[in-house]
């Protein structure tokens, strides 16, 4: 426990056992949960093994006494770690003697005021006579409550918080500025009661607006020179001790003034909003401790780049799901040395490097290299970053090079290749029992194990020419086993709406499409599913819309609808396959009262032509090999004649046009 206790006005001073010079310790003070209170100014006498202690944001008042606890951490000689934790208490002073405890707080400097607060203030319920006091450095102001609002001071209560804004205008601040920097100071008392029996509220506030500075690769918070100086550094809640600075991205120059350069590898980043396009990098609480006239005076800053001067590379998101970009070699002075730039993905290197050496391009795909992506509204954005920086270059003990960090952007907005999921439920479909709604969906799957589906946020699907698209069809919110799903039709759009031009038809009737030379394979359902009487698969050859010798789109969105069947009374002649369908389809026959349901799936599949999968090579064929190529050629060019043949013929005797064609 602690040697001994001293109580006094506005603090309380505790001797802490003599034995500690023996070991490695360290001291806190602490809540009720045994957490460190981040806002408690406590000082420390180590010769005298005193601590002081301030009764406000320190202690708890419970049962009209100041109580406040400790945490002691010592290492012995062995390095073992012992814990304590210690509590005493000072008594509080009578209900009848009004007292409000001492305040002094770490400033919260924004752009438009700063202000202080005090957590555990205790406002008296009855009116007090108090004045404001402000000391500028050359004389002592008193105001009253009315006189301190017109000067510039606003005291809030918010529970049992005090908060007092101060304007940077307002009567009796100091400020120190050079060029464009400015640091704002006031030291200020509040008089609660009489001298007798109140309490004086202190606090001596500093605070530095900013705009910080930033370039390519650093943000630079600047303070002018002050009789102050710099005690410690905190990002985001966490202290760096001065002589790690360094080694946390942070370089410190106090010649004129103090001078923090933040690399931005360690800014957070995030949107700006309608008036800036891109990123903006920020540091949403850096605390900058200083001793100022005989204090330790504490300000929280919340410095963020200007979104003008730190706007990113506009790249394209091509069709085909890339990100493309050029970055120039006197993008930087000294010109910049290209064979440095890195992605996120440092394996990611050029596609391509001009012959003067003085610009790259990166073909970025748009799933990989570190490249990250969120939906802004009706716009998928992607987002990489390119850098050139020292720590990626060979170790050398000094360098020449520039460095560069720059974040990459490109977008696809809702009418370009929107990844949202569209499913049309329609009305209630007619069984032989009841009527209901029905609920579908679509999915895809990598492989033909359907193991795992796709996630929302992998679409695009890329896919090269001919290779399989694995798709199943479920019903929701169903589980009578009496029922089943039964497929309608699928079918292949070139844009979201299922019902848009140009079509191409996957399933009709339930039965693949005769018409499709690559035609559908519909797959089982193994019995180790979950309600595999409510799941269709089938797998279709990945495809393109073409127009004369160009695609329409590189992008493929599919549709199917499907109902459900009673198996042991079926009321539609889907519910038994037969395929090939007789001539008179379902859509001729006219049957009331049967309606499917449409779903679609989660986004488009994205095709690449075959040529860029990197997979062929250059070595000659066998003659036996050329002769197998032959005859395969020689047996499509047949299919393809008779095919055209049977369509001319279609055409003259039904007088239609099919405007859809098929590149496979």
């Amino acid at each position: 426990s602690t040697e001994n206790v001293t109580c006094h006005r506005d603090r309380i001073e505790a001797e802490l056992p003599g034995e500690l010079g023996n070991y490695s310790w360290h001291v806190c003070v602490v809540d009720e949960n045994g957490e460190e209170i981040m806002f408690c100014n406590y000082t420390m006498d180590y010769e005298r093994l005193l601590l002081s202690v301030p009764f406000v944001n320190c202690t708890s008042l419970e049962h009209d006494q100041y109580l406040l606890r400790l945490s002691l951490v010592a290492n012995d000689t062995m390095g073992e770690e012992k814990n304590a934790t210690y509590s005493t208490h000072c008594n509080a002073v009578r209900a009848d003697e009004i007292v409000t405890p001492f305040f002094a707080g770490v400033t919260d400097c924004t752009k438009g005021f700063m202000a202080v607060r005090s957590p555990v203030l205790q406002i008296p319920a009855a009116p007090m006579a108090w004045t404001l006091s402000v000391d500028d450095g050359t004389r002592i102001l008193q105001m009253s409550p009315g006189q301190a609002m017109q000067q510039g001071y606003n005291l809030l209560a918010d529970g049992h918080n005090l908060i007092v804004k101060v304007a940077f205008t307002a009567t009796g601040v100091v400020s120190y500025k050079h060029n464009d920097e400015v640091l704002h100071t006031v030291a200020l008392k509040l008089m609660y009661g009489t001298p007798e029996l109140g309490l004086t509220v202190e606090s001596r506030m500093l605070c530095a607006p900013g705009p910080a500075i930033c370039n390519a690769t650093h943000m630079t918070v600047a303070i002018p020179a002050f009789p102050g100086t710099l005690l410690a550094v905190d990002v985001e809640n966490k202290t760096i001790p001065m002589d790690k600075l360094q080694q946390n991205g942070i370089a410190l120059d106090t010649k004129r003034g103090v001078k923090l350069h933040i690399s931005k590898r360690f800014l957070k980043s995030r949107l700006h909003g309608e008036s800036c396009s891109g990123l903006q990098p920020y540091v949403s609480s850096l605390k900058l401790s200083f001793h100022f006239h005989g204090e330790t005076v504490a300000m929280v800053m919340h410095p963020e780049c200007p979104c003008d001067l730190h706007t990113p590379i506009a790249a394209v998101c091509t069709q085909d799901g890339y990100m493309d970009f050029e970055i120039l070699a006197d993008s930087t002075t000294p010109p910049l040395d290209l064979d440095a730039l890195r992605l996120r993905d440092p394996a990611c290197r050029p596609a391509f490097r001009s012959s003067l050496n003085d610009r790259v391009r990166f073909h970025v795909p748009l799933n990989a290299c570190g490249t990250r992506y969120w939906l802004d509204g009706d716009k998928m954005v992607y987002e990489n970053e390119v850098r050139a920086l020292w720590a990626d270059f060979p170790l050398n003990r000094i360098s020449r090079n520039s460095e560069l960090r720059l974040t990459v952007l490109c977008s696809f907005s809702s009418g370009d290749a929107s990844l949202t999921i569209k499913v049309n439920n329609r009305p209630s479909l007619a069984p032989s029992m009841n009527q209901g709604p029905l609920s579908l969906i679509l999915l895809s799957y990598p492989e033909g194990s359907y193991r795992h589906p796709y996630r929302d946020d992998q679409y695009p699907i890329v896919r090269y020419l001919q290779q399989p698209i694995f798709l199943e069809v479920q019903v929701l919110n169903r589980n009578d086993p009496n029922l089943h799903v039964v497929l309608d039709d699928c079918w292949a759009t070139a844009s979201q709406d299922p019902s848009s031009l140009p079509q191409w038809n996957i399933v009709v009737d339930g039965c693949e499409y005769s018409l499709d030379s690559y035609r559908t394979v519909f797959h089982p359902v193994g019995h180790g599913v979950s309600y595999a009487n409510y799941r269709q698969r089938l797998e279709v050859k990945t495809f393109a819309f073409v127009s004369g010798d160009k695609a329409l789109s590189h992008l493929v969105y599919f549709h199917c609808s499907a109902l459900i069947c009673d198996r042991f009374q079926p009321d539609s002649p889907l519910c038994m396959r037969r395929c090939p369908r007789p001539s008179r389809s379902k859509r001729e026959s006219g049957m009331p009262g049967m309606k499917s349901a449409v779903a679609s799936l989660w986004g488009p599949v994205l095709f690449v032509p075959e040529e860029w999968s990197g997979t062929q090579g250059n070595t000659p064929l066998s003659k036996e090999a050329w002769a197998g190529v032959t005859m395969t050629a020689a047996g499509i060019l047949s299919l393809v004649a008779t095919m055209l043949l049977f369509l001319a013929l279609l055409k003259c005797l039904k007088r239609r046009a099919f405007t859809v064609n098929l590149v496979s």
